[in-house]
């Protein structure tokens, strides 16, 4: 990403330093530059990091990032707001479209189908920068969600068929939104807010999926809700317009989102903020070649992508899984909300620490997977009470169910940062889009499962306790390394 801030365009296959050495730069500084593990710290790793000219002055920071910030935050917002449209009111849109289990499962699906060409939008954002990647983005979210406003009363099959492909498109802005978190963070921002930035920036994607919990089932009423008021004809076409509010007001955000972003996101600032967001980066091809054949970080990725793409999926079919134990739509999306929200407000928390107390990533994801685990387990023998005989009320099923989100959602930054930390210099863009289409890929398998074997989901529960242990185990013998945060704190001074 340091290629940004250079004068050529020329690609090489390792990129020139971005910085120019200062006036006041002398010959040891200039060996500290080249000879870093003299003076690495223990936790650092064994591959060196690529050697960075020392600013010409101090590093500096803009208060329009904040704006960068909150314009990507509201694109990543909407994105997965779209995304869990359907999941919340299933029982609704089986009235109003005549959607099958099959459907609602499909429909969720769009989501990770849409990281089939992720590689393709890492590429974008690592040639071309931040705006061109957005501006594309909100595009094909303007699209996804027009297409599914278009009215096609006379034929439903046309219908379904217009929402099953804004759904798609929709699912093709999930790699921008979902990846290019650290790659804003490490541009704008500086080394001591960059956790912070990256944990706003990932948490507002889950946000926005969880507004739908909220916002479905309150504006669109469940059929059981009406049918006693209204014949079966009439409470359809209720139903119905109530979607198409929903349908209307998300198309509507989504155009002006996409104007603002028109009219102002810049690729990246003047002068960039720190030494790693200015320095070389990886190649493409090298990037690829890097991750793939560093043991650690294929391991702390796979820790990432099960556990998170399975509870991606459980969180997108809620609804359906929590309708054998009688919760209603309405419970069901506030329990999906709560959790979620819980998960963001923890995640940015907990982000805000590591900035501060920097070097405990990996004894941070300890902490929540040792609780996601526990939660997990207490959620899935509480649906089975018949055997377990443990008390199966609203307050349990609440409590488990958020305790989970909280300590799944609020991993992600803290994923991220590490993630970038581990393989430095590959570019963030790349980093974080090898791992979240990793964990769309374990989504879209148990969504697929899901299609096929949806009468009895006891064991899509226990696919969380399972999940969550074995990311335990992997975090645990994991070794972590700081290699841009010694880039930042020490070859800077």
């Amino acid at each position: 990403m340091g290629s940004s801030w250079s004068i050529s365009g020329e690609e090489e296959e390792e990129r020139r330093p971005l910085l120019r050495p200062g006036p006041g730069v002398g010959a040891g500084a200039a060996g500290r530059s080249r000879d870093p593990t003299a003076e690495r710290p223990a936790v650092a790793p064994a591959v060196p990091a690529v050697p960075v000219q020392v600013l010409a002055g101090p590093a500096r920071v803009y208060g329009r990032r904040w704006l960068v910030l909150l314009l990507f935050s509201l694109l990543a917002f909407l994105q997965g707001l779209v995304w869990n449209t359907w999941g919340p009111i299933q029982n609704s849109a089986r009235r109003a479209y005549g959607f099958s289990s099959w459907d609602i499962a499909l429909l969720v699906l769009w989501g990770p189908i849409g990281f089939v060409p992720c590689f393709a939008f890492m590429w974008l954002l690592d040639k071309r920068g931040l705006r061109v990647t957005v501006l594309l983005t909100s595009f094909l979210m303007v699209l996804g969600t027009g297409l599914r406003c278009i009215p096609v009363s006379s034929d439903i099959v046309i219908k379904k068929r217009l929402i099953h492909g804004g759904q798609l498109l929709n699912g093709l802005a999930g790699p921008t939104v979902m990846n290019a978190a650290p790659f804003l963070s490490t541009t704008w921002f500086s080394a001591d807010e960059r956790a912070t930035a990256t944990a706003i920036a990932s948490m507002l994607s889950y946000l926005g999926g969880a507004c739908a919990f909220l916002v479905g089932p309150l504006i669109v009423p469940a059929p059981n809700e009406t049918s006693h008021l209204l014949t079966s004809e009439s409470n359809s076409i209720h139903i119905k317009d109530r979607i198409e509010m929903v349908l209307y007001a998300e198309f509507g955000i989504v155009c002006l989102t996409f104007f603002a972003a028109v009219v102002y996101f810049p690729t990246r600032p003047p002068f960039p903020p720190s030494v790693a967001a200015a320095s070389q980066r990886l190649s493409y091809r090298r990037s690829f070649c890097r991750l793939l054949s560093n043991l650690r970080f294929l391991m702390i990725a796979l820790a990432y992508a099960i556990p998170l793409g399975v509870f991606a999926g459980w969180s997108g079919v809620l609804d359906l899984i929590l309708t054998p134990v009688h919760v209603s739509q309405v419970d069901a999306g506030w329990i999906g909300f709560w959790s979620i929200v819980g998960g963001c407000i923890v995640g940015i928390a907990i982000a805000r620490f590591a900035d501060f107390i920097r070097g405990m990533l990996k004894l941070i994801l300890l902490l929540l997977f040792s609780g996601a685990t526990l939660s997990s387990t207490w959620f899935t023998l509480t649906c089975l009470n018949t055997i377990t005989h443990l008390p199966l009320t609203t307050v349990t099923l609440y409590a488990s169910c958020i305790l989970l989100g909280v300590f799944l959602n609020s991993s992600v930054p803290i994923f991220f940062e590490l993630f970038v930390e581990t393989v430095y210099p590959v570019p963030e863009g790349i980093t974080c889009g090898v791992v979240t289409f990793l964990s769309n890929m374990f989504m879209g398998v148990l969504l697929f499962f899901l299609t096929f074997y949806h009468t009895e989901l006891s064991w899509f529960n226990w696919c969380l306790p399972g999940s969550c242990l074995l990311s335990l185990l992997l975090i645990l013998c994991f070794r972590e390394s700081y290699d841009r945060l010694y880039l930042d704190v020490v070859v800077s001074v």
